[in-house]
């Protein structure tokens, strides 16, 4: 069977609303016959055709899944990107879904994370700032709660609150009515 066909027959096969991304490490295996650079042609063929979505580097997604991600796939990505660190989601993220800031950050998301500081642009869906925090987990266990659909722990408005002052960001947008109100 040709790796195309192989690799649209196990993705229709394997995939889920709940496991519809892979990184580039995830599928090789599927293809140790091919060589680097064929794998590497592969992956790229398999995005034109449109069976695979390249999101960011080395981050594919099964396209026929991705309209299901209820548009969660920037944090599905983050969780993805940083499975080997202590992430959740915080600072203007949080507080625009709690309404405390006027702004909405569109097609963006604020991830505090123990790996290092970076942004991630992934294409148009949008982008994800990863911000360092030396906290450790036993510090901030009990503000946090797990959110299943994002598949990351979430800050409560408090820690969300203490996050933005600890990074130095802008506190200007705060409705500090609204913000004393969950404190």
């Amino acid at each position: 069977m040709q790796p195309s066909k192989y690799l649209n027959n196990w993705l229709m096969k394997n995939t889920n609303p709940g496991r519809y991304l892979f990184t580039s490490k995830d599928l090789r295996p599927l293809f140790l016959n091919l060589s680097d650079n064929a794998f590497k042609t592969l992956l790229s063929r398999a995005v034109k055709s449109g069976c695979l979505t390249r999101i960011c580097r080395n981050i594919y997604a099964y396209s026929y899944l991705i309209a299901q991600s209820s548009g969660l796939i920037l944090f599905h990505v983050a969780s993805l990107l940083r499975s080997n660190e202590f992430n959740y989601i915080s600072l203007e993220t949080v507080l625009s879904d709690a309404g405390i800031i006027s702004q909405i950050p569109i097609n963006q998301v604020f991830i505090m994370s123990s790996g290092r500081s970076s942004t991630i642009s992934c294409c148009h869906f949008g982008t994800i700032e990863f911000i360092h925090t030396n906290r450790k987990p036993i510090e901030v266990m009990s503000k946090l709660n797990y959110d299943n659909n994002a598949k990351l722990w979430r800050a409560n408005i408090e820690l969300a609150l203490e996050d933005m002052k600890r990074t130095h960001r802008s506190l200007d947008l705060i409705d500090w009515n609204v913000a004393n109100e969950f404190i």
